[in-house]
């Protein structure tokens, strides 16, 4: 019996063998494989975490510089967001509060770049659509007409449509060109319904043109 069962054994460790001379790389590289996988996805998350907390306490620092209006320490905590949290959310939210500060301390330059840091960083097309209008602004305030309608020339979701119609009148309309920021303003207006406030504002715009969208959507029987 004994001797039995050792030639059991003997060709079941033949037939390892033989399975192992086949498959035996393949599994060891499959088996690695899913090691590294494993640890690249913890590493990952681990980053995630690690980012998002470095984010956030560097925004928190760049909202007291703001607020105290320190300018010099703006610009230190906001070249720290660039090179430590440029792939978090709220690094990239911390470029609008650094653009909109700096242009307040009379740093218009920086301001700029700093938007178009936001635009090329983030991925976030609403973020990146209040990037581009800020950005916009700031470039009618420099009188460089062609680059503001540059940077307002892309797809933009719905309810921005009607903000992007509004900035492009007041660049078109600082370029003498009044009957095309007509043509933008009523678009903005047709598209502010549910937002009475900034309608009114683009209606003073159209009707400083001479035209009352009122009247034209509602025309005398």
């Amino acid at each position: 019996m004994a001797s039995h069962l050792d030639l059991e054994e003997q060709e079941q460790l033949a037939n390892f063998k033989h399975f192992w001379s086949q498959y035996g790389n393949l599994i060891s590289w499959l088996l690695i494989a899913a090691l590294a996988g494993l640890a690249a996805f913890n590493g990952w998350q681990y980053w995630q975490r690690k980012s998002a907390q470095e984010a956030a306490a560097l925004y928190d620092e760049l909202e007291r510089a703001v607020q105290a209006g320190e300018a010099d320490k703006v610009q230190r905590v906001w070249a720290d967001v660039q090179a430590k949290a440029a792939r978090a959310q709220q690094g990239q939210q911390a470029g609008l509060l650094a653009a909109s500060s700096l242009h307040g301390a009379g740093k218009s330059d920086e301001a700029r770049q700093a938007l178009a840091w936001v635009i090329d960083q983030s991925s976030d097309s609403a973020l990146i659509a209040v990037a581009r209008l800020r950005l916009a602004g700031l470039e009618l305030e420099a009188k460089d007409y062609a680059r503001a309608l540059k940077t307002l020339d892309f797809k933009a979701s719905p309810e921005f449509a009607p903000l992007l119609a509004d900035r492009r009148g007041d660049v078109l309309q600082a370029q003498g060109q009044s009957d095309a920021a007509r043509t933008e303003y009523r678009s903005a207006w047709d598209g502010l319904s549910e937002a009475p406030e900034y309608r009114r504002i683009v209606q003073a715009k159209l009707n400083a043109l001479g035209f009352d969208p009122q009247s034209a959507a509602n025309p005398k029987e």
